[in-house]
Order: C-alpha cells, then structure tokens, then sequence
C-alpha cells in the first residue's frame, strides 16, 4: 500500500552483475583455484605453510652452503661445471615455477610479465656469471609471492567463513522418520528437523512454538533472535535451543544466503577504478621498462669510451628487477578485497570495491524514514470514526488493506484481529504516494494519507496536518469516515548514525512521504539537517537530483525496493534490510544486514581507510622504485637494493594492506 512514505512501487534497479548458472545459485567459488585476476596465482590448496616455503627452503640451503665454499670455506672440487651446476640446483626450486608462469603468460598474450622481467634478469645474471645474486633475487621474489599468498588467504578469509555457513545437507521428516538429504534436493513444503547447533539450509517457516537464532551469518551479530510459530527464518541461522521444525518456503537456489553468497563473490570481481588504473598501467609500463633495460645495456656503446658489455648488462638486469611492478599490482587488488572482507566482518556487503572508493567521498547522505530510521513496526494508537461506528470503520479499513503489503496496512490488521476475514473485497487500486482506493462488502473505500482526501475532493478536519505521527485517513462512500493515528518508534542507534555522520562533516537528508508534521519531528529529534516530507516518489527523485547537480556525492540509504529510482540515481544505493525483500539484494549498491543505521558511517569508515591504504602503498612503490632505479641506471645500486625495491617495497606494502582486517570499525 502506498500511505506515506517509502511507499512508490517501480521497478528496481539494474546494476547487478549477471547471475552464474551454478547448482548453488551462486558463483561457484573454489578458494583453491581462485585467482585475483592481477597475473598472479596465489592459491594455497590444501598446502601447509611449510609445503609452501619448502622451495625457498631449500634454495636457501644450497645457496648459503654454496657461498660459504665460494668465500670461507674454498673447496677445490666447488669449481667449474660443478659450481655452475650447483648454483643452477639452488635455482630451479624457486625459478622453475617463475619461467613456467613467464611462458604461460606469454602464450596468454600476456608477455611484458613481471615474471618474464624476473625471467631475464636472474638467467641474465647467470650469463654474466653473477650466479649467487641470480639466486638471491629470484629466491627473494620467491619468498616475497609466498608472503603474498598468505596474506591473500588471510583476507579471504572473513568472507570464506560466511561461504560455510550454509549447510550442504538438511534432515527433513518423511512420515515422522528423519531423513538426511542434500540441502539442494529439498522441496517446498519439506519440513526440516533442526538439532541445536545445528546450521538451517533453506528459508522456511517455523512450525514449532519458540525458538532461538543465531543470524551472524546474515546480520554480523551473534546475539540471539527469538523467532515465533509462524514467522520466517533463513538459511545460515544457527539453532541455539531447542530441537526445532521449519517448513520450506524457498528453493535452496533461491534462499536469502545464496543471493547474498552471490553478491560477496561477485564483489571482488568489480575492480576500483584505483585497480583498473594500475592494471592498465602496468600493461604499458612494463614493456617500457624492458625496452629501457635494453637501451641501458647497449646504447652506451656509443656514448662511453670504455664500454664493459658486462657491466652495462648487469646494470640492465638491476634496472629490470627493480622495475617489478608486483607490489602495485599485487597490494592494490589486496588492499580493496580487505575493505571488503572488513565490511562483511561488520555486516555490511560491498557489490564491488569501486563503491568503497565511492563510500569514502560521500558528502551527502540521503535517508528514507521507516524502516532506515525508524523500525517499521507500526502500531495502531488511536482510531477516530466520523458519522459510522468504530467497528466499521476497522473492518472496512483492514479489509482493504489486506490487499497491502505495507507496514502501516499490516498494523490496521493486526489491530483489527481478524474483523475484516468474510468482508468481500473487489476493484483494489492503489494510487501512487496515496493510498488505496477498492471496494469492500459493496461500500467505496478510500485509506490513505491526506493527499488521497484531497486528489478526491473529500473535506477532512485538517487539524490531523499538524499532527506529528502517522495518519491514514479513511472515506467511505465519499464522505469522511475518520482516521488511524499509527505511530513507528525511532531506532535506538538513529540518533548516533547521524552525529557520527555530522563529525565526518557529512550532510543529512530525510525525504519521506509521510506528513511534513511527523518528517519535521522524526529529524529534529535526530538533529537530521534538512528533511522533506509529503513527497511523491517522482518529488524523491528531484530532490536528489537537485543535490547530484550541485556536485555533491550522494549515497540514498532506503528499502532497496519502494525507493529504486532514488537508488538509481545516487552515486552508491545502501540498502537496509538483509532480511528484508529478496530484491534489497538485487537492487542495492551496498547491504546493511543488521538494519542498523550506525552501520553507514562504518561504511564510509571502512572506504576511506581502505582507500587510505591504497594510497600510501602507491606512493611507497613508486617513490621507492623511481629512486633506485635512478641509482640502478647510474650503476649505483647493485642486485640487493634491486631485491629491496621490488620484493622488500611488495611485502611492505601487503603488511600495510591487510592491516585493515585487523582495525576496529
């Protein structure tokens, strides 16, 4: 029904990523074969970290062993082809794998790799006969890519956790007698047996009196939520108490956890412009860099009276192994997957890491009022009836408003208990930022806001204008029946979101269709800096624009659903309501699972320190790059500060990414 605010029903927004065709329902996901889609693999499978660092292990042995004979302890059969051999066994652990890549790259299209300038410098080293430093540098780089494979499981794995949630098996009761099935076999309709501590499998009813949750998996908190007979519970809930019954309603396809499994995973394949910045630059920086290794190494030549080939080509290949763009290339993706692995940790889903970079310049946040700020659970408080009985005026009102799905209609029923059930309801329409207008046991009903009165032509006492709670105000047969005066009580956290809103010198704005009375008194309460009220969802919408036009970034926090042209039109959607509609999900930008309003300044928190992140870690590899590869062209720096400006710059700045799954938002 569409009374007073939030209420303009369109059609969502299209921004969602195509769904995969998987037997989940979601994006198949293997941690083992994921790729961060930046040229590195860095999957660990069912490796331990010994099996990981077990090459660099044993290159490092061989190559101390065989600089202790080369420089204190000469050996006189550690000479010629045996050295030489030596040194190449010292190699093979960490450089086989490195060449492999650097020719799978290649054969990709893919040949200005970091690999193949990694490739060419340490062979090249062997050429000139630098054989320990050709070791050292590639065992270093080893190391290095092994670190990065660590911290790139590290930052997975918050989001790894909320992919185990659910369960691959349910018991459902087949003539009383429990039966274990595949979660994905389950029908609608099946009852499900659930054990305390046991994980539920599908969205479903719950048949038994009472029972207990834990909804971390959907909302980010472990507290408990007592659900009743009757009401809806969701794939991921955990069983606290008792052993419970829940009738299937969704396909595990469909279930609320799978679309939000979905969105997880696609988010960290929609890349920052940040990162498709640096992959671009990578792709034309790196060819450069070889063709001016080339140049170092021959163009002097003509220029230096005594020109060493050797020389020049060691400093070529120093000038190549400084140039490794991998601690770009390899933080920066990083980087973005631990904002988004920090933000699910806190119940808030990203749809990508650009809405993080978003996140962090909003200047403007644009709220909704139910359900965002206030809790959406309406009550009735007072019932007027104008020249018919009360008991009327509730049966011919809440017969009308089952034909509604709004929060208001559903307090008119429930306040109604049941009077409205043999009332015969026929021509239902519902009038856009109105209200309803249909026909109940033969009598014309209009129930509405104020405007509907009006579009109408039907006198009302218009001192209810000024009264600052919900009002539906009901005409029978075209004359003025009275009204429901329905409050919504404001969320506990409101009143907090907005001041830490305000000490980010962000700017607040309540539009809402609701009366200008009760919009004026919800935002001074909150101290809301401007709010609009009696709004059309079309007057919604020029609003925002309004804000866009002056340049400001614009974030619009609502339903997802009612508000998805506003949502369209911000520069980042926020949804509240992980456990609301199933389309909250496919519409929004963003996802607050837990409804709490406090939750968007965590938001813009997490993408100004992950954008903070980013930027420290390109200012630290390029400075540090662009200095020793001065000092490495100038002969000035040898193959160790060479390994220092790639690997040492990489794993500092890795430390620096995955310090944000580490920060308390």
């Amino acid at each position: 029904m569409i009374h007073n605010d939030d209420t303009d029903c369109c059609e969502t927004k299209q921004n969602t990523a195509p769904k995969k065709n998987t037997e989940a329902g979601c994006c198949s996901h293997d941690d083992n074969k994921h790729s961060d889609d930046d040229g590195h693999d860095h999957s660990v499978g069912d490796q331990t970290t010994f099996q990981l660092f077990s090459p660099a292990i044993t290159s490092f042995v061989l190559l101390i062993i065989a600089i202790v004979f080369d420089n204190y302890l000469p050996q006189t059969w550690f000479t010629g082809w045996v050295r030489i051999v030596w040194y190449i066994v010292a190699y093979l652990p960490v450089g086989f794998p490195v060449i492999k890549e650097a020719i799978g790259s290649a054969r990709n299209g893919a040949f200005f790799s970091e690999f193949l300038l990694m490739s060419i410098a340490t062979i090249g080293a062997f050429a000139i006969g630098e054989y320990p430093e050709g070791v050292a540098v590639m065992l270093f780089y080893a190391v290095g890519e092994t670190f990065q494979t660590l911290a790139v499981t590290r930052a997975k794995a918050n989001i790894k956790t909320l992919l185990d949630q659910r369960p691959d098996e349910v018991t459902i009761l087949e003539n009383n007698q429990p039966k274990i099935i595949k979660a994905k076999n389950a029908q609608i309709g099946d009852i499900i047996q659930l054990k305390p501590g046991e994980k539920l499998g599908l969205d479903g009813e719950l048949l038994s009196e009472t029972a207990s949750f834990n909804t971390a998996a959907l909302t980010g908190e472990s507290k408990p939520d007592t659900k009743n007979k009757g009401e809806n519970v969701l794939a991921g809930m955990i069983n606290l108490n008792a052993v419970a019954e829940v009738k299937v309603t969704t396909l595990y396809t469909d279930s609320k956890l799978s679309k939000i499994l979905e969105m997880v995973q696609e988010a960290t394949s929609k890349k920052a412009p940040t990162e498709l910045f640096i992959r671009k630059f990578a792709k034309i920086y790196t060819p450069i860099v070889v063709y001016a290794a080339i140049a170092i190494c021959l163009l002097p030549y003509f220029f230096v009276d005594n020109y060493l080939f050797k020389d020049w080509l060691y400093r070529a290949l120093v000038f190549l192994v400084i140039s490794c763009p991998c601690a770009l290339v390899i933080s920066i993706p990083l980087g973005y997957f631990g904002g988004i692995g920090a933000a699910s940790k806190n119940g808030i889903l990203f749809k990508g890491s650009s809405f993080l970079d978003i996140m962090a310049a909003i200047q403007v946040v644009v709220m909704d009022k139910t359900g965002t700020l206030t809790k959406g659970v309406f009550k009735v408080q007072k019932v007027v009836a104008v020249g018919i009985p009360d008991a009327d005026l509730i049966k011919y009102t809440a017969a009308l408003e089952t034909k509604s799905t709004h929060p208001v209609g559903t307090a008119i029923i429930d306040y109604a208990n049941g009077a409205e059930k043999n009332s015969v309801v026929t021509a239902v329409e519902e009038i856009a930022g109105h209200g309803l207008k249909g026909t109940v046991d033969g009598n014309a009903i209009l129930a509405g806001n104020t405007k509907l009165m009006k579009k109408f032509n039907i006198s009302y006492d218009t001192e209810i204008d000024q009264t600052p709670f919900t009002i539906i105000v009901v005409a029978v047969n075209q004359k003025y029946a009275g009204y429901f005066l329905i409050a919504d009580e404001i969320k506990e956290d409101a009143k907090q979101a907005i001041q830490s809103l305000h000490q980010i010198n962000v700017k607040t704005v309540m539009l809402s269709g609701d009366k200008t009375a009760v919009v004026e008194s919800v935002a001074k309460e909150l101290n809301i800096d401007v709010a609009y009220g009696d709004l059309l969802p079309e007057n919604k919408v020029e609003k925002v624009t309004d804000l866009k036009n002056k340049d400001l970034k614009i974030a619009f926090v609502g339903d997802g659903v009612n508000d998805a042209p506003v949502i369209a039109l911000a520069h980042a959607g926020i949804a509240m309501g992980g456990l609301g509609s199933d389309a909250t999900i496919e519409t929004a930008d963003i996802v607050i699972q837990n409804d709490q309003p406090t939750k968007i300044y965590t938001a813009i928190n997490i993408g100004k320190k992950t954008k903070q992140i980013v930027w420290q870690n390109i200012s630290l590899a390029f400075v540090v790059k662009a200095i020793v590869l001065v000092l490495g062209a100038g002969g000035l720096a040898t193959m160790w500060e060479a390994v220092f400006a790639d690997v040492g710059v990489a794993l500092l700045a890795i430390l620096n990414a995955v310090r944000i799954q580490r920060m308390k938002f």
